[in-house]
């Protein structure tokens, strides 16, 4: 019975917001939706996300071409400044999504990327701001249910045998 109503007190899942945070020999960080749709793809290469807002040192208006690079296009990322026609960053690294270039779904965590022409190294974060604290059960919380349980146990045995 509680299974059931579990199920039916299911929700459609709902887009959460994803905060990107590169340090290293450059520093920026941007926000995007997890279910954000490319702007552009190229199943196998990559994805791009134009005129992402945020804070890119360097960029003319604070806005950039964001590029998402397939594992095979050695991964990473690219932050483009298209009104300034000048590459701010290309790193290398884990290809940072999984399923395709036209429905991404962004990993979450910390990743270690290096320069794609020099020797700078980079860290990128990748956090779900929509996501609050896990809960997790006291020790009293498992007891108290496994005695539950038990009693149930015992009643229904009790019942069988008279």
């Amino acid at each position: 019975m509680s299974v059931v109503a579990l199920l039916l007190s299911a929700g459609v899942a709902h887009a959460g917001l994803y905060q990107f945070n590169l340090t290293g020999d450059y520093t920026a960080s941007w926000q995007l939706d997890s279910n954000a749709e490319p702007d552009d793809a190229s199943e196998g290469e990559g994805l791009v996300y134009w005129d992402t807002a945020g804070s890119f040192p360097g960029s003319i208006f604070g806005v950039i071409d964001l590029y998402f690079y397939n594992g095979e296009q050695n991964g990473g990322l690219e932050l483009y400044d298209y009104y300034n026609d000048f590459t701010l960053v290309v790193v290398d690294g884990p290809q940072l999504y999984t399923g395709s270039e036209f429905a991404p779904t962004f990993l979450l965590g910390t990743f270690s990327l290096v320069d794609s022409f020099g020797s700078g190294t980079y860290t990128l974060t990748v956090t779900d701001l929509d996501a609050g604290p896990v809960d997790v059960p006291e020790p009293a919380t498992g007891a108290m249910l496994a005695g539950g349980l038990a009693l149930l146990y015992a009643a229904r045995k009790r019942r069988r045998i008279q």
